[in-house]
């Protein structure tokens, strides 16, 4: 058996279009164009990366962006504050604080300042309170476990009674994937550090989601003949054989998985690009809100 690759990106361009048309619509309608401000705090690289393809994003979906940038010495006062005045702009529709912050600013205190109804992230201890809560319903799901489940159900008839382990427990994506998981049916089981005999745990999944951010643990021995494969992970592995010094790779061994899966996602190419289309999706959704 050789898996079907699991094309996230193709997935993904066809939900940003998608959003695409929705915001045309708006507009023909004068309704408000959705907004998404963004708030980055210090120079990390990555999280600069990340924010500028968010922006492109929305500028490629016709949604209005928002940036402001804070200094890596910023306040938490400063910060909440920034957080407010966007809560209280009516042309934003979302806001996205982007994590990792700084040492010394409390990450949950940020989020918690987030208006509700802006939460696109999905982050704000409310919107995770009522995923985790049978018959309640958030109204922003985590664009990263979003993501992960709409690729699953591209690929699976349904999750109910299903098998499925998740390796990684971390709030972003570890935890409200499994929540989301627990919601379609499936039989949860969440693997970490301390989890003893790790391969044998695996081998009993259906559907395996890897989150757990290193390079390649999930080898093909531990995958059960024709489950469904997703892996989050991405980690630089040195390689000097590449221009830039490194290769990516997920926390799956995707050659050996890739015979005994019946599907699985690549890195990069896979979860990766449904992480921004996801979170589009969540400013049109809350830009109707407003409505």
């Amino acid at each position: 058996m050789t898996a079907e690759i699991i094309d996230g990106k193709t997935i993904a361009a066809a939900i940003r279009e998608e959003v695409k048309k929705e915001v045309a619509h708006r507009i023909e309608k004068n309704l408000p164009i959705p907004g998404l401000a963004t708030i980055l705090v210090g120079e990390d690289p990555a999280s600069q990366v990340y924010v500028r393809s968010k922006h492109r994003a929305c500028e490629e979906a016709g949604i209005r962006s928002f940036s402001k940038i804070l200094s890596a010495y910023t306040s938490q006062a400063a910060l909440e504050s920034a957080i407010r005045e966007l809560n209280l702009d009516k042309k934003v529709h979302g806001i996205l604080v982007q994590l990792p912050l700084p040492n010394g600013l409390n990450e949950e205190q940020a989020l918690n300042t987030v208006a509700l109804e802006k939460d696109v992230d999905g982050f704000h201890p409310v919107n995770i309170g009522r995923l985790a809560q049978k018959g309640r319903e958030p109204l922003f799901v985590p664009c990263t476990p979003a993501g992960v489940i709409y690729l699953l159900k591209e690929n699976i008839s349904s999750m109910e009674g299903k098998q499925a382990v998740v390796l990684g427990r971390s709030n972003i994506v570890g935890m409200p994937v499994a929540l989301l998981l627990l919601r379609e049916n499936a039989t949860v089981t969440i693997c970490h550090s301390r989890t003893q005999n790790l391969p044998d745990v695996v081998r009993n999944a259906d559907i395996v989601v890897a989150a757990i951010g290193k390079s390649e643990i999930v080898r093909g021995s531990w995958i059960k003949p024709g489950a469904v494969v997703i892996d989050i992970g991405v980690n630089r592995v040195d390689d000097p054989t590449r221009e830039r010094g490194y290769r990516l790779t997920g926390d799956v061994a995707f050659d050996e998985v890739r015979e005994i899966a019946s599907a699985i996602t690549p890195v990069p190419g896979g979860v990766g690009p449904m992480t921004i289309a996801m979170l589009l999706l969540n400013t049109l959704s809350a830009a109707e809100r407003f409505d």
